[in-house]
């Protein structure tokens, strides 16, 4: 990650360029360490993101439209309370640390001018966002450091704001490469010059050290206390033209991918490290790049934060279902004895007349086996012969109604697991918090989740996944049960053709065929959609059945998402890429 100081100065320079000034207009918390603040101006208005997320900390300005919970938290109110209607008047950077100051000017409960500041600390896992009134004190922050997190710096209301602790390092926007090559010079270890550039200079990240160097000894590997003049040379260039850059703020944004087109790093320039061997994007702006670059990052985290009590529910009751099917499946197994049972009762009630009272067991025929070979049958000396052969009967029909009540039992507890299977596939797929909304819906719906006592207006329920075949047939994949139960059994028509990966937890997906022959490319694309947005998603080759609607049909009773299907098809794909 390359949000350093010199990068974030660029961001800077395009905040300027664009919200100062600007007045609040609304504020949001979507997620516990994340602000949204809308910026109005007589341009437009513009959303300013501010994030203290320990993997993607940042600020910029935003297309995104972050989902927000539905009760605001307190730090969210308290800073309506108190920014609604400021402007924002200045921002400031000391030196190059990662740290912007937001300066606002607003009013007080009285209506006197009062002056506000927002601490923008984007330093990985210590990021933070410190709200600071005009004397300089703490009003609340993102995250609240006491005593018991840190002895160094605390970050509680009421107290003194501090800036972090300065790095002793050598701030370009002051120093010049002579400065900088004598740091390196002068260090006692002998080291790669890309640590050692990183060790002696401020705001400057590993990507842009590791840049240095390699421009420095064309390719090969430089060693700071083997730096000969010609080495020198180039390094004074290349750090005179970043030095250049970074004070007139005149660098470009560039995103860095790796083969697969996942976005790896960012920074303000051209990087040649990497040879063709990766992908460059550059940017229009700053702020585009961060939302580029962290947006989807950023969404997946808040999901994963938000889903994690459900994740933790079903996984709990699927480990109940495993271990109550184990159990029943052995008690199952102890009533496959039972005939054992009736043939002794048998036994017992043909020998009446040779067994002794008292007797501790009977040795006789068992007209049962056709060698009619002889079986030795244990008894309760304390029961008659008669009562001997009742309960050994009551044994048999004891063990026969436990057959038949834990084949049911087991049946049911394997569909309920099968149906937690299939929720825990839907939350391993949600993008959205919208998503995860419609799973706790469903689950409390069956009874999983007791029922909120406060009565609220449902979201409208989202569209289904859309897709479209080289050949413009319209592909529809549920995102959870009961999407696919509205997509199969009220969306479809009879003739679309109805996909699912076979006998693995997974979404419906749709042909929507209206009425026409669907060609063999389309079929395999919708059966690889099938298997991508299924259990199976990362697996080689995966079995998908496919037939036409009126095939398919819902059991009375049946868990959302639970169909049962005739006339299908089984094709083998591969699942595709969908992200």
């Amino acid at each position: 990650m390359a949000l350093d100081g010199a990068f974030l100065r660029h961001i800077k320079k395009e905040l300027e360029e664009n919200l100062i000034n600007s007045k609040v207009d609304k504020i949001y918390q979507p997620s516990r360490d994340g602000l949204v603040i809308s910026m109005r101006s007589p341009e437009g208005t513009k959303k300013l993101l501010i994030s203290a997320r320990a993997n993607s900390p940042r600020i910029n300005i935003t297309a995104e439209s972050p989902e927000n919970p539905k009760v605001p938290p307190m730090l969210c109110m308290l800073l309506r309370k108190r920014l609604s209607g400021a402007r924002l008047r200045s921002i400031s950077q000391p030196a190059l640390e990662r740290l912007l100051m937001l300066e606002f000017e607003g009013k007080n409960e009285l209506g006197d001018t009062v002056m506000m500041t927002l601490a923008v600390e984007i330093m990985g896992q210590y990021s933070n966002i410190v709200f600071i009134d005009g004397e300089g004190n703490i009003i609340d922050a993102v995250k609240r450091v006491d005593p018991s997190m840190s002895s160094q710096r605390l970050i509680l209301p009421g107290i003194k704001y501090a800036l972090p602790p300065k790095q002793e390092k050598l701030c370009i926007l002051d120093s010049d490469a002579d400065d900088i090559i004598s740091a390196v010079k002068s260090l006692n270890k002998n080291m790669p010059l890309s640590k050692a550039l990183l060790s002696v200079m401020q705001g400057i990240s590993p990507i842009i050290c590791r840049e240095l160097e390699h421009l420095t000894g064309h390719g090969r590997d430089v060693y700071s206390k083997e730096l000969d003049e010609e080495a020198v040379s180039r390094l004074r260039f290349f750090l005179k033209r970043l030095i250049n850059s970074v004070r007139d703020i005149s660098g470009e944004p560039y995103i860095i991918y790796d083969e697969n087109k996942k976005p790896i790093d960012f920074t303000f320039g051209y990087i040649e490290q990497y040879g063709s061997g990766r992908a460059f994007r550059e940017c229009s702006s700053f702020c585009e790049l961060l939302d580029r670059y962290y947006s989807r990052r950023d969404a997946a985290e808040t999901v994963k934060q938000r889903s994690n009590d459900l994740n933790k529910l079903l996984n709990n009751i699927a480990a109940r279902l495993i271990k109550k099917i184990y159990i029943q499946n052995d008690e199952l197994s102890a009533c496959a004895d039972r005939e054992y049972l009736r043939i002794c009762g048998d036994i017992i009630q043909a020998n009446l007349y040779r067994i002794q009272k008292g007797a501790a067991s009977l040795t006789a025929e068992n007209f049962y086996d056709e060698s009619m070979s002889e079986i030795t049958i244990k008894l309760d000396p304390a029961l008659s012969p008669a009562a001997n052969s009742q309960k050994y009967y009551k044994g048999y029909q004891k063990a026969k109604t436990a057959e038949q009540i834990l084949k049911i039992q087991i049946s049911q507890a394997e569909e309920e697991l099968d149906y937690i299977s299939s929720v825990l596939d839907s939350l391993s797929r949600a993008e959205s918090v919208r998503e995860l909304n419609e799973i706790r819906q469903e689950l409390t719906e069956q009874g999983y989740i007791k029922s909120a006592s406060k009565k609220q207006k449902p979201e409208a329920a989202l569209p289904p996944l859309e897709f479209v075949s080289s050949t413009g047939f319209r592909i529809l994949v549920g995102r959870n049960n009961k999407q696919n139960d509205r997509l199969t059994m009220k969306q479809a028509a009879k003739n679309d053709l109805w996909f699912h990966a076979k006998d693995i937890p997974g979404s419906h997906t749709v042909i929507i065929t209206n009425g026409q022959p669907v060609d063999d490319e389309t079929i395999a694309y919708a059966a690889a959609l099938a298997a991508a947005h299924s259990k199976a998603r990362n697996a080689g080759k995966v079995p998908v059945d496919y037939t036409r609607i009126k095939y398919v049909s819902k059991p009375n009773g049946a868990k959302p998402g639970m169909v049962i299907y005739t006339e299908q098809t089984t094709i083998y794909v591969s699942p595709i890429s969908v992200s």
